[in-house]
């Protein structure tokens, strides 16, 4: 049994939680802090459920995208050399368990919204789309990258909607910045099967523009992504502790442009996993530590 959930848990990856999560707790800090004018431990004790819900709408809506994905490209998976080995194109799991475990997490995903507030619960079919219709596009858009971050970056604003029930600029900031972030380093991951892409008529930034300009792109996206935090400080007028973890977030998404070059794709992994996963939470760590101490 236990293997059998260790086996789920790579097919959704969900280690590359760490990706999201954080951010998602940035809107939920975000989100008491607007209802209560400070951060309350109180009003957090009072309302821990809704803090469960809110992770647990995280759980279930990236296990059905990713497994969902998983299952709609088995049949690229099972061609492609990097990707051979994963669950489904190995026989570990059969696609249609992948599709049922979609299904199921995607049921549970907006049963649990209803749980939480009307403003949720009725914008969750939407989500839900986004993060599922992702897995399409890389059939017809090099855009695909876009898209991803349009999935990853409803969660700092959702979890300040389950909160608060309504949207405000600040945490729409925090999403910006993480569409733009997933995207640039979505586009490094791709780098890594831009010839497998064009041979097999998939769409993506490496396969249409080529390794440089690809890096180019991701350049652009993360300078958008920076700005968006430099933006995000200015209007909530955070102090030293948020810009002190803006340094930081900023500094490592330079240093993965440093690791990776058009002719030395070794240090992929490390710039995607490691690097953006060490990002986020330390970014986290500060911006939070920010809210509520008020410092």
């Amino acid at each position: 049994m236990f293997k059998k959930i260790n086996d789920y848990l790579s097919l959704v990856k969900f280690s590359h939680t760490v990706f999201a999560l954080p951010f998602a707790l940035i809107g939920f800090t975000l989100g008491i802090l607007e209802v209560n004018d400070h951060f309350s431990w109180m009003w957090f004790a009072d309302n821990w459920s809704l803090f469960l819900k809110v992770l647990l709408c995280m759980v279930f809506a990236r296990s059905a995208a990713m497994a969902f994905n998983r299952y709609l490209d088995r049949r690229f998976d099972a061609m492609n050399p990097r990707t051979a080995k994963r669950e489904i194109p190995a026989g570990v799991i059969s696609p249609n368990h992948a599709l049922l475990f979609t299904i199921v997490c995607s049921l549970l995903f907006i049963a649990t919204t209803l749980f939480i507030n009307r403003t949720v619960f009725f914008l969750s079919v939407i989500a839900l789309f986004v993060i599922l219709f992702y897995s399409y596009t890389k059939r017809v858009t090099a855009l695909c990258h876009v898209v991803l971050g349009i999935g990853l970056s409803l969660s700092p604003i959702g979890a300040y909607l389950a909160v608060t029930g309504y949207f405000k600029l600040l945490p729409l900031l925090f999403s910006f910045t993480v569409l733009t972030w997933v995207a640039g380093f979505d586009i490094i991951y791709a780098l890594q099967d831009e010839e497998f892409d064009r041979a097999q008529k998939l769409h993506s930034i490496p396969a249409a523009l080529g390794k440089s300009n690809a890096l180019m792109v991701s350049n652009l996206l993360h300078v958008l992504s920076a700005a968006f935090v430099i933006y995000a400080g200015i209007t909530g007028h955070f102090s030293w502790v948020f810009w002190t973890g803006s340094v930081i977030f900023i500094g490592l998404l330079i240093y993965q442009h440093l690791l990776v070059k058009p002719n030395d794709l070794s240090k992929v992994n490390m710039a995607f996993a490691n690097t953006n996963g060490l990002a986020s939470m330390l970014f986290a760590l500060f911006a939070i530590t920010s809210f509520i101490l008020q410092l």
